[in-house]
């Protein structure tokens, strides 16, 4: 493929000029207008509204785990997670990791959105989990496969921090932790790569194309609207990646939609010219890399 032809990543997303997403056209639709309304964006400082015990954060997650399709979930397992969530609502007030105030929505869209993936289909390890945020769908998975090893990329330094307190304070084990973006230059050899982030579809297959081994597979959580992204995905890297499977799904007992995209990877890419890729990137964005 010539250099021309690729979608060239970025060390941050957001310099990507080719990273579209539905997401994102929302969120700039969203940003403009309150700034014509003069109010402020949801989501931000956002404090947890409810306090629980652990034992009683434990019994309400088990109620709705029950009542969700998870009803035979671990006792154990499930007893981390009500851990992940305490740290999580402890770091809320300051760091503003998450959207979801409410135990219910966390333990729904956080917990069963994140272990609903290892229902659909079996997992390859070891598993990058890209742009992780706080940990998801990485933790819950890794409290799910104690013993397989996935590693957690992060580029948010006050996120990287937080993920590393949940690690020591859950006694996870086998739980690598990258703070930073990942991009076309990441090397590290994975068999899996797992993302609920919003970026396109595209831009995380030509991201993880050097690090994600022949054979490997992208499992890209997605909403149900993600068909374009395929089509565009496809049309840039279909050298590369095919499109193994398409599952549409619900979060049990809930009206949220969801699709699992997996992709996987037929042949290795060849390594890039970095003399040329730094030329690209300054003839791009007018940077000069020395």
């Amino acid at each position: 493929m010539a250099l021309n032809q690729i979608v060239l990543p970025a060390n941050m997303a957001h310099k990507n000029r080719s990273n579209w997403s539905p997401y994102k056209a929302r969120l700039e639709k969203s940003q403009k207008s309150h700034l014509k309304a003069k109010k402020p964006l949801r989501g931000r400082h956002r404090r947890p509204t409810e306090s629980y015990g652990f034992e009683e954060a434990d019994d309400r997650i088990y109620d709705i785990f029950r009542n969700h399709g998870f009803g035979d979930y671990p006792h154990a397992k499930r007893r981390q997670l009500t851990k992940f969530y305490q740290l999580l609502m402890a770091n809320q007030a300051e760091q503003n990791f998450t959207r979801l105030l409410s135990l219910r929505d966390v333990a729904i869209k956080h917990f069963i959105d994140s272990l609903m993936v290892s229902r659909l289909t079996k997992l390859q390890f070891p598993l990058l989990d890209v742009g992780t945020g706080p940990g998801f769908p990485g933790i819950p998975l890794k409290i799910e496969f104690p013993e397989e090893k996935i590693i957690l990329a992060e580029g948010v330094q006050k996120r990287v921090e937080f993920l590393k307190s949940v690690r020591d304070e859950l006694d996870l084990k086998n739980l690598p932790i990258i703070g930073r973006n990942i991009n076309f230059e990441f090397f590290y050899p994975v068999q899996g790569v797992i993302t609920r982030a919003v970026e396109d579809a595209r831009n995380t297959l030509g991201n993880v194309v050097n690090c994600l081994q022949t054979g490997g597979k992208v499992y890209l959580m997605k909403g149900p609207n993600c068909s374009p992204e395929i089509d565009m995905a496809l049309e840039t890297w279909g050298e590369y990646y095919t499109l193994e499977d398409d599952i549409h799904y619900e979060l049990p007992q809930t009206p949220h939609k969801r699709r699992l995209l997996i992709f996987r990877k037929l042949k290795p890419h060849p390594l890039p010219d970095f003399e040329e890729l730094d030329l690209a990137w300054e003839r791009e964005y007018g940077i000069d890399i020395d």
